[in-house]
């Protein structure tokens, strides 16, 4: 991917403001207190749709608009936050969309993509299989097809490290979930345009490894199939573009359990009161695991969304963790 610009951010921040405010960052204390260190919470969850995506669906819309192609209508596939993020930004602009979503996706988000005005198409048994058909649908529907990471999706997201930045100020590490790349890839370029030495740690499920396991073979390693119930991380075959960006700027990618993420679900609610989803906590989860090697300094971990089920967020809550398929 070609690096991000400031110009690019500023043009992507102005569509963003278009559309909703900053959101919120927070040192929270009892955070502090149960690690031992500093830590600001950057609350995506405090968007229009629950969760970081939004931003980058703004961006690519409005970029697409502006461009000289006339365009029927989009289709991408998703799990929800990325579907959400298109149905907002394409209803808003006045574009249709098509989601395709796999069979048992949470009803939550899928209620939610369909009031913002998205169809919705359910069609395989994860995210893979319905990324395929979405590529299928584009040529049996002439749509355009929307990946999954785009640079104009990353430009978005960068908005929200920009300003995660302009509130806390100098970071010793900011701690990311790891789905399909573009909010990684964010915040390590907002990170080298403001020359910050800031360390980007991907965070991803155990049970769906592929990026930390490319991560550690410098090269792309695909997986059969995923189990987790962090929907938001479960994808079992890496993005080449976004994997070049991730092996040439962060400076880890670590996996945590599912235990280990409801776990950080309930810490979230109980320091900040705000409720997230697995992969949501998934930054936090990581950032626990590792609290030794972070004492006495400043990090962050981006809390990416809250949109979870609520019988999930019951069973979490309730102190135990879902099974692997999160239904």
């Amino acid at each position: 991917m070609k690096p991000l610009t400031n110009d690019d951010l500023a043009e992507a921040t102005a569509t963003v403001r278009r559309f909703m405010s900053p959101t919120p960052a927070y040192p929270w204390p009892l955070l502090a207190q149960a690690i031992g260190t500093e830590v600001w919470v950057k609350h995506e969850d405090a968007t229009p749709t629950g969760a970081f995506k939004v931003r980058g669906g703004l961006v690519f819309a409005d970029r697409l608009l502006r461009g000289p192609a006339a365009i029927d209508g989009l289709v991408s596939a998703t799990t929800g936050n990325h579907g959400q993020s298109l149905a907002f930004a394409d209803h808003a602009m006045g574009l249709a969309v098509t989601i395709v979503i796999p069979h048992g996706n949470s009803p939550k988000k899928n209620a939610a993509m369909r009031a913002f005005g998205a169809t919705v198409v359910e069609h395989g048994h994860d995210f893979q299989a319905a990324r395929d058909h979405s590529v299928e649908l584009a040529e049996e529907r002439s749509l355009m097809p929307v990946p999954p990471f785009h640079r104009d999706l990353v430009a978005g997201v960068a908005t929200a490290t920009a300003e995660l930045f302009a509130t806390a100020g100098e970071l010793d590490a900011i701690f990311v979930p790891v789905g399909m790349g573009s909010g990684i890839n964010a915040a390590m370029a907002v990170r080298d345009l403001l020359g910050a030495p800031t360390e980007v740690i991907g965070v991803t499920a155990a049970g769906a490894p592929a990026m930390a396991r490319s991560f550690a073979a410098s090269a792309a390693v695909s997986t059969e199939s995923v189990a987790t119930f962090a929907d938001g991380v479960a994808t079992r075959s890496p993005d080449p573009e976004a994997l070049a960006g991730v092996l040439a700027g962060a400076a880890d990618i670590v996996s945590v359990t599912d235990d280990e993420m409801a776990e950080a679900i309930r810490l979230l609610f109980r320091s900040t009161h705000h409720l997230s989803c697995g992969a949501g906590a998934a930054a936090l989860a990581a950032l626990v695991a590792q609290r030794d090697r972070w004492h006495g300094r400043k990090v962050a971990a981006i809390h990416t969304s809250s949109n979870i089920d609520t019988p999930l967020a019951a069973t979490v809550l309730a102190g135990h963790t879902p099974p692997s398929g999160g239904r």
